[in-house]
């Protein structure tokens, strides 16, 4: 007889269906969900502004709900927010001690709508710095560690949402993506991580390519949290109306036209356990009626480097605005990185902006001809924790995003799901790219190749 899963364990929608039963209190679960973090967090160091005063209040006030009637969408539910995402009266470091600690003066579009909803948010979560890094890498927060393997990375620069999701401090937990901070984590712990359509998700301070979205371990959460946190909001100006999509996971596969990409064609090589792994889902889906194709890289080395250029000017002159003490209190990985930007001249800026464009436009092409792009997540399994990169070499930040980059240029709703496991039992993610809007239908598909998968017991660190 298998022992019965732990309170913290359960899904969002277990959670819901068992309150809405009153088979269960917000209160026994958040007392769960806090003991899990006090046991695991001083080995994976996952939370940032831990808050269980006001976790316990919050439950309380959910249980009052529950029982009069007027719960909400996601009342009970403990949840996590990532530190670069306001809530009210707690400093947004963005994983750096350079920053200045002023309480923030609001809650964040994401963090409003998860407390409009009965959300219990409870902690937010470490980030590397200045959420430059795919690490869990900070001046500011001890270093995050993936709970599958204590000496890995859990990834960035969601960094403590997906380890935390993978300890099971509760079902649901919010990061942002701005070139893969979602699904590079999420790939590397195993779990779901949507980066949404741009704007379908109110950020709050836009930029091209950022995007919010759920890190959760089951494709019907990461659309339940998605579905609340979406909407137009007036501090966006890029933000869109709510997803009126329905979220399922019976999706007719047969005649999907899909693009398998195996070689991103820059960037570091593709790990072969990480290629036969996806190759394998791309089997699933072939087995079940979609029309797979293999197809050339889609980016260029061109597309990267202009990237890389562009970015790193822009950080130089986030730098190069703090005063002199701050600014030497900054990562020394970031400070190097950020050296050369004064080398560059404006023609090679511009051409550096404009690759957004571009990968935006090789994108596009692509799905005038596929309904899906099938890929790795990443190029490689969890590298080791203590390394800002995965190249350990500052000048090399984006050798392993070329995978995940393209959609946050083009806009393009892209999800992770745990598909395979490497020699050494580490979590190998498939990427499931679909046109815009079109968001829930690739948590379907995600949840089609998880029910497929080889499934092991989460982490007890």
């Amino acid at each position: 007889m298998e022992p019965a899963l732990s309170l913290a364990d359960l899904t969002a929608t277990d959670l819901l269906s068992q309150y809405r039963a009153g088979a269960l209190s917000p209160v026994e679960v958040i007392e769960d969900v806090l003991a899990r973090v006090e046991e695991l967090e001083p080995k994976i160091c996952a939370t940032y502004a831990l808050d269980p005063d006001g976790a316990r209040a919050a439950a309380r006030a959910s249980e009052r709900r529950w029982r009069d009637g007027s719960a909400g969408l996601l009342d009970g539910v403990p949840v996590t927010v990532k530190e670069n995402i306001a809530t009210r009266g707690t400093p947004v470091p963005q994983g750096t001690a350079a920053t200045e600690l002023i309480p923030a003066a609001e809650d964040a579009p994401a963090a409003a709508r998860l407390r409009e909803a009965g959300a219990v948010i409870f902690s937010k979560t470490t980030m590397p710095e200045y959420g430059m890094l795919s690490s869990g890498v900070s001046t500011f927060h001890h270093l995050t560690r993936n709970p599958w393997d204590l000496s890995k990375t859990a990834g960035g620069s969601s960094a403590g949402a997906a380890a935390a999701a993978a300890a099971g401090y509760g079902p649901l937990h919010i990061g942002t993506d701005i070139g893969g901070s979602i699904r590079l984590p999420a790939g590397w712990c195993g779990l779901v991580g949507i980066k949404p359509t741009h704007g379908r998700v109110a950020v709050g301070n836009p930029y091209p390519g950022r995007a919010i979205g759920p890190l959760t371990r089951t494709a019907a959460d990461a659309a339940l949290a998605l579905s609340v946190i979406s909407g137009y909001d007036p501090r966006d100006h890029t933000s869109l109306p709510p997803i009126h999509d329905s979220y399922t996971s019976d999706l007719l596969i047969d005649g999907l036209r899909v693009a398998l990409l195996l070689d991103a064609g820059v960037g570091l090589p593709v790990d072969p356990s990480v290629k036969s792994a996806v190759s394998s889902a791309a089997a699933l889906l072939e087995k079940a009626g979609a029309i797979v194709e293999p197809i050339p890289p889609i980016i260029t080395r061109s597309m990267l480097d202009g990237l890389d250029r562009f970015w790193r000017v822009r950080s130089a002159a986030d730098i190069a605005a703090l005063p002199e003490d701050r600014r030497a209190k900054v990562l020394p990985e970031i400070r190097r990185w950020v050296s050369t930007a004064g080398d560059l001249s404006g023609f090679d800026v511009f051409h550096g902006y404009s690759q957004m464009g571009a990968m935006a436009a090789a994108v596009t092409t692509v799905f005038s001809s596929y309904d899906v792009i099938l890929s790795p997540v990443a190029p490689i399994t969890a590298f080791p924790a203590e390394l800002a990169y995965p190249t350990d070499d500052p000048t090399k930040p984006f050798e392993h995003i070329a995978f995940t980059v393209p959609y946050n240029m083009s806009a393009h709703p892209a999800t992770t799901v745990n598909v395979g496991w490497s020699a050494s039992g580490l979590p190998i993610g498939a990427q499931i790219a679909v046109p815009h809007h079109q968001d829930m239908i690739a948590l379907g598909l995600a949840a089609f190749l998880d029910s497929t998968s080889e499934h092991r017991e989460w982490p007890t660190p």
